[in-house]
């Protein structure tokens, strides 16, 4: 049996620059958790640390409770996070939680009084960075709530008759400590949200990017879609014409000529296979022109018709699959590696070769040629069309190859070889017998 064909066409995550706003909202409630660890490990030191090294009464009983069910729910957000979609609603129920663990932790510890009060700003600027306006003044709203509640209700926080007259320099020691706590964690994890955020900016320029060039596909399809429909009776004009010629007597007497009228209806008939391939094409929907082939034998006939049609041309083929190895393809497929083959013949018209091998879940095919190689310009951004260096009209067979690749759920690369020519590289997902993948 078979993997699945969806899985062959899936996206590789290296096909795509940045994160999805889907990864960088998990990646935001990550450091959400990892700022919420940290509170677990500061609040436990500074309870312990003021109950026992600074003699100060304090509920620990309560305090570790509210210590403890922190830890619990950070458990819990860890567990979920790998299968769970983190939507906007519960960053802004976590910064709440935070919140509201810090107020109960600050009313067993002399409420608006103690200094760390000001770890309440870390939780407001968080939100103004990562939510709307609406959920940000929700938490501004609940941190001034929970600041005015805790300057009237608290307990107060008890120290030894020893440190009654030192109280005015603990509170600015205090103070320090948590302003200087608050700018810390502040510019932490600021920076490592903002990487998020411009890496999901990233994402979606890309995708933006990657629409436009599907647009100018779609443009060049129906162009192309148009131009087969009127080639259609002129080729059969074409076609009609030379069977006439074929049977004329002179032609017949004449073996050059009938050789050159044969291979006028050959070219005829590869031109009308072009053309009925390309209605084809336009008439299936993606999910049903997406097909799965063997790779081998695709890669073998795909090398086989090109050569046949371009007889002159050595070509080399070292294909070298696991067996059984199937890739995703489509009619277009075929086109495109035609295309890097022409290309390939045109600048070493003396031998090119095909190489066809895996590379970890990738199936890779190859087009080598000893031509002059591509410039340093042009390597930079194979497969875009507005970087043609052949004449305009003429130098879209990359890109064609490029948007085949993607769309089948893999990409396109190309590199100057060391001892001169050059190497272009169609890369596909590819599946092996279920029975292959069991250890």
């Amino acid at each position: 049996m078979d993997a699945p064909l969806l899985a062959l066409t899936r996206v590789p995550r290296a096909s795509f620059t940045g994160l999805s706003a889907k990864s960088a909202a998990a990646g935001n409630m990550r450091q959400l958790v990892q700022l919420r660890w940290i509170a677990v490990a500061g609040q436990t030191a500074t309870i312990l640390l003021v109950h026992f090294a600074l003699g100060a009464a304090l509920p620990l009983a309560e305090m570790l409770a509210v210590v403890a069910a922190l830890a619990v729910v950070n458990l819990l957000s860890m567990a979920a996070l790998p299968r769970h979609r983190v939507r906007r609603v519960e960053i802004m129920l976590a910064l709440l939680l935070d919140m509201g663990s810090l107020t109960l932790q600050l009313y067993f510890s002399g409420g608006a009084t103690n200094p760390f009060v000001a770890l309440y700003l870390l939780q407001v600027v968080l939100g103004a960075i990562l939510l709307p306006p609406a959920a940000t003044t929700v938490l501004l709203a609940a941190a001034a709530a929970s600041y005015a509640l805790l300057s009237f209700a608290y307990r107060p926080l008890v120290l030894p008759v020893s440190f009654i007259v030192e109280r005015g320099d603990l509170f600015r020691i205090g103070q320090w400590i948590a302003f200087t706590m608050v700018a810390v964690l502040l510019v932490m994890f600021i920076t490592r949200i903002t990487r998020n955020l411009r890496a999901r900016d990233a994402h979606l320029a890309n995708l933006r990017q990657h629409a436009v060039e599907e647009d100018g596909i779609v443009r060049m399809g129906l162009f192309a879609t148009g131009a087969a429909h009127e080639l259609g009776t002129p080729l059969g004009t074409l076609s009609v014409i030379l069977a006439d010629w074929r049977r004329m007597p002179a032609i017949a007497r004449d073996p050059g000529l009938a050789a050159e009228v044969a291979e006028m209806e050959g070219e005829v008939g590869r031109c009308k296979a072009i053309v009925s391939a390309i209605l084809q094409s336009a008439g299936q929907p993606r999910s049903e022109a997406i097909q799965r082939a063997p790779a081998a034998a695709f890669a073998a006939d795909a090398a086989d018709s090109w050569q046949s049609t371009q007889p002159g041309v050595p070509l080399t083929r070292e294909i070298a699959v696991p067996d059984g190895a199937v890739i995703p393809t489509d009619p277009a497929l075929r086109q495109a590696i035609w295309n890097l083959l022409d290309n390939a013949a045109e600048v070493s018209p003396t031998g090119i070769a095909i190489v066809v091998g895996t590379t970890g879940p990738m199936l890779t095919i190859a087009v080598r040629d000893h031509g002059p190689g591509f410039a340093a310009d042009t390597l930079a951004h194979v497969g875009d069309a507005r970087r043609s260096t052949k004449e305009e009209g003429h130098g879209l067979g990359l890109f064609l190859a490029a948007t085949v690749a993607r769309r089948l759920g893999g990409r396109l690369d190309a590199a100057n070889r060391t001892g001169g020519g050059a190497e272009v590289r169609l890369h596909l997902p590819f599946a092996l017998p279920v029975e292959e993948n069991l250890p």
